[in-house]
Parts: structure tokens; C-alpha cells; sequence
């Protein structure tokens, strides 16, 4: 469980003996803390003692004293009061809960209890939490309470505290914008915009600010959609303009139009995500301007190039561009080699000896997108010099390029490829090998009776049931 990085069964044990609760529970904030002490606080053992199933912490002492002291009515101590909240037995829960109205560090249990499955306990504790719970509250139990929403009968306490964020303060929800949850940062969100709370200002700057990718379209749209209605400032756009995102990039991209800066999405056509350059392109185009002409003189000019253009190129570009593709596949930046090859495969253009060729460049994604563009033609290379590739003085990537190429045929060479690398010391590879072989069956092309089949059945035995080995060479007409 996410936050979980004490021993809760032990921490349940110190709570019987009388440990504070502060003191067991130093990170009362995490809600994978409550609940994984609410469900060890009833996970029962067995006691060879008095032969019982028994949660380790009912068989000491004051454990065992727990529930006659509840029944006598007598004053408990916070944490033994968690406890009993949280007790197998509900009868006790329920009494618990009568006492909890005036212990605040005992909300997040109240909060459990509303999605109770015993009946009479969770009608007590929605009784309760609706008499306790104040925005402030919802705002500090939020992570915990979107957790037991997720429960069956937790709809009651994500409803309760949905009511109480709508009707507070546009301050109130603040600091939840920050919050380490994300699904924490994305109810928050979400409920700032449908509320109107922030501005066009704050919502770029959080599209902008935010890890998360839903954060971020969501502040991005909310912005596009406020700027649509009341026009664009320049902080708003430069905010977006200048963010890390992608999505909150294309925002401040798509803005620029109605802005009336169609020039500026120029300089976004050579964007590193695809997102963004699409979105330059429409602008650029409702500009009056020729983006695909852009790129085309870009990539035809030497000189520095950002891969981004290279890849603007093959998404908006015609199968007679793909000679000024061909060319970048020799530019010395890495990236731009790469983006050539796979704008290449793009437009479905695959000179199979270049592609060859570059099966030796020394940039893994290059070697990559080679084997991916040659996957078509694999037959047409030659099988023995894809063997030969696979050895471990080889590159990663040149190996794992050419087991791919070697997959990509049929029968005994797929087999014999997937042999060679069953113990491979790679793990990765060996894993994609042994799955191949386990999944190999004989085609029309595989020789009946084939003796170098049989042995690469048998090296490959360990794979293999006894049933299933002696049905694959059965298959291929070999006896057992």
C-alpha cells in the first residue's frame, strides 16, 4: 500500500498495550495508514495457546480486556478507542462510534465506518460524519475520503464532501492543488473549474506547472475555453507557450489564433510532441501559410534541424518527400536520423538496403526504427546473417533487432532464433525468446520429420510439459 512504511501489525499491538497514538502513527496524514490499520486490526491467527483465531493484538492483556471495558462503559484512551473502531465485531464498532464525536484525531475512522458493511455501524457513522465533517475537514481527510469512495458503499462520504468543497470558500480547496496524490490534484481541479474558482492566469499556470497529464488538459482546456470567452493576455499565453507539458503547450498554441499571433505558431511546427505540432499546423495553415512547405525547406536546408521538424515533415508530408527523409538519415544528430527513419515508415516508403544498412548505426533508436521499417521484408534478408547478430558481444540493440527481424519469419528459422536466446543472459530477451518458443507451432514450410527441429524441441524442453513436447513433435511428424 502506497505510503504504508511501518509494521501495522505491530503498531496494532502497541496500541493495545497502551502506546500513544501520535507516538505509532507518525504519519496519521496517509491514508493507506488507516486502512491497512483497520483491516490488520481484524486479521485474525492462529493461537496455538488457547487454540483461538485471534488479531495478534486481542491476545495480550488489555486486549483481551477491550470489550468489557465497553460494555462497562468506562473512559478509553485514543488508542484503544481505534481499536475497538475498527474491531470484528460490529456490536463494539457502533459503541465506539458513540465516543469518537469528540476525538478529531479519530475522523478518518468515522470516515471507514460510513462504508461499513454492517448496517447499524454505518448508519451510526454517516450520522456522525455529517454532524463533524466541515469543508476544512474534507479538505485535510480528501485523500483518504477518495480512497473509500472507490468502495462499494463509499458513495456517502465522496457526496458529503463534494457538497461541503462546492459551497466553501474558493480558497478552501487550495491547498489540495498541491497535494501529493494526483487523484487528490485532479478532484480538486476538477472541481475548481466547474466551481469557476481560478482564472485563466491560474489555470495556465498550474496546465503548466502540474506532472500530471490529466492535470494538465484539464487546466489547459479550462484555459482555451476562459480565453475563448474573454480573449487571451499575454501572461496567460506565455505561461502555456513556455510550459513542459505537451497538452499545455498545444493550449497556448491553439490560443494564439484567436490571439490573433498565427505567426507565432511558426516557431511550434518543430515541437518535440506531436500534439503541439498538429496544433501549430491548424494554426498555421488559418494563418494563410503553407507548413508542409515549411518543413520541406527546413529539411532540405543544412545546417542545425530539430528532429521535431523531421517528424512534421512525414506527418503532413506526401510519399515524394521521402528523398529528403532518405537524405537525413546520414545527418549526424542522432535524433534527426531517427526521426527520419521513422517518418520513412510513415509514408510507407522502406528502401530495404538502407534500412540494412542502418541495422549497424550506432544510436539504439536508430537500429530500432530500422527493424521496425524491415519487419515487412524480414524474409528478404538473409536469415544466417540475422543469426550471426545475435551474439552477446553485440550491441543491445543490434540484438534485439535482429531477433525481431528473425521472428518476423515463419517456421524453423523463428524456432531456431528463439532456441539461441532461451538462456540468453539478458532477461528481457531471454523472457520474449522462451515466450516464442513456447508459442511456436510448425508451419506449412517446416520439412516433415525435420531432425534439426526435434533437437531444437529438445533443447527447449525445459518449457515444456511432457504432453505439450511430445505434441509439438508429433505435430512435425517426429515420435516422442
Amino acid at each position: 500500500m502506497d505510503g504504508v512504511v511501518v509494521d501495522i501489525a505491530a503498531v496494532a499491538v502497541r496500541l493495545a498495550e497502551g502506546a500513544g497514538l501520535r507516538e505509532v502513527l507518525p504519519d496519521a496524514a496517509d491514508p493507506a495508514v488507516w486502512i491497512a490499520l483497520d483491516a490488520e486490526a481484524r486479521h485474525s491467527a492462529w493461537s496455538s495457546a488457547d487454540g483461538t483465531w485471534l488479531p495478534a493484538w486481542e491476545r495480550t492483556e488489555q486486549g483481551r480486556t477491550l470489550t468489557d471495558v465497553l460494555r462497562r462503559g468506562e473512559e478509553l484512551t485514543d488508542a484503544r478507542l481505534v481499536l475497538a473502531l475498527c474491531h470484528r465485531d460490529g456490536r463494539i464498532r457502533k459503541r465506539a462510534l458513540g465516543r469518537a464525536a469528540e476525538r478529531p484525531e479519530l475522523l478518518p475512522l468515522v470516515v471507514l465506518r460510513c462504508a461499513d458493511w454492517a448496517e447499524p455501524v454505518q448508519e451510526t457513522a454517516r450520522r456522525l460524519l455529517a454532524e463533524l465533517l466541515d469543508a476544512e475537514a474534507a479538505v485535510r481527510l480528501l485523500p483518504l475520503i477518495l480512497r473509500i469512495g472507490r468502495r462499494g458503499r463509499g458513495d456517502f462520504v465522496t457526496d458529503l464532501a463534494a457538497g461541503l468543497l462546492r459551497a466553501a470558500a474558493p480558497g478552501t480547496l487550495a491547498p489540495l492543488y498541491t497535494d501529493t496524490h494526483r487523484t487528490v490534484r485532479r478532484y480538486a481541479y476538477r472541481l475548481a473549474v466547474e466551481q469557476g474558482h481560478l482564472s485563466p492566469t491560474e489555470l495556465a499556470r498550474a496546465a503548466a506547472r502540474d506532472t500530471d497529464m490529466v492535470v494538465q488538459s484539464l487546466c489547459a482546456d479550462a484555459t482555451l475555453a476562459a480565453v475563448a470567452e474573454g480573449g487571451a493576455d499575454d501572461d496567460v499565453l506565455e505561461t502555456l507557450l513556455g510550459a513542459r507539458g505537451a497538452h499545455a503547450r498545444a493550449a497556448g498554441v491553439t490560443a494564439l489564433r484567436r490571439a490573433g499571433r498565427s505567426e507565432r505558431a511558426v516557431g511550434f511546427l518543430g515541437d518535440r510532441a506531436g500534439v503541439v505540432r498538429a496544433c501549430a499546423r491548424y494554426v498555421v495553415r488559418q494563418g494563410g501559410d503553407d507548413p508542409l512547405a515549411w518543413y520541406r525547406e527546413r529539411c532540405g536546408t543544412a545546417g542545425d534541424l530539430a528532429p521535431g521538424v523531421v517528424s512534421g515533415l512525414a506527418e503532413c508530408g506526401e510519399r515524394a518527400d521521402a528523398d529528403l527523409l532518405r537524405a537525413l538519415t546520414s545527418h549526424p544528430v542522432a535524433a534527426v536520423r531517427t526521426r527520419a527513419v521513422a517518418g520513412l515508415r510513415a509514408l510507407d516508403v522502406t528502401d530495404v538496403e538502407r534500412m540494412r544498412e542502418l541495422l549497424d548505426d550506432p544510436a539504439p533508436g536508430v537500429v530500432r526504427e530500422a527493424a521496425l521499417a524491415l519487419v515487412p521484408s524480414a524474409r528478404k534478408l538473409d536469415d544466417q546473417w540475422l543469426m550471426a547478430r545475435l551474439g552477446p558481444e553485440r550491441p543491445r540493440a543490434e540484438r534485439v533487432a535482429a531477433f525481431r527481424l528473425l521472428h518476423a519469419h515463419d517456421g524453423v528459422v523463428r524456432l531456431r532464433a528463439a532456441v539461441a536466446l532461451i538462456d540468453d543472459p539478458d532477461e528481457r530477451l531471454r523472457h520474449w525468446a522462451r515466450q516464442a518458443v513456447q508459442r511456436w507451432r510448425p508451419t506449412a514450410d517446416v520439412p516433415r520429420g525435420s531432425a534439426e527441429v526435434g533437437e531444437l524441441l529438445d533443447r527447449a524442453g525445459p518449457l515444456f510439459s511432457e504432453y505439450v513436447l511430445i505434441r509439438r513433435k508429433w505435430e512435425v511428424g517426429l515420435k516422442a
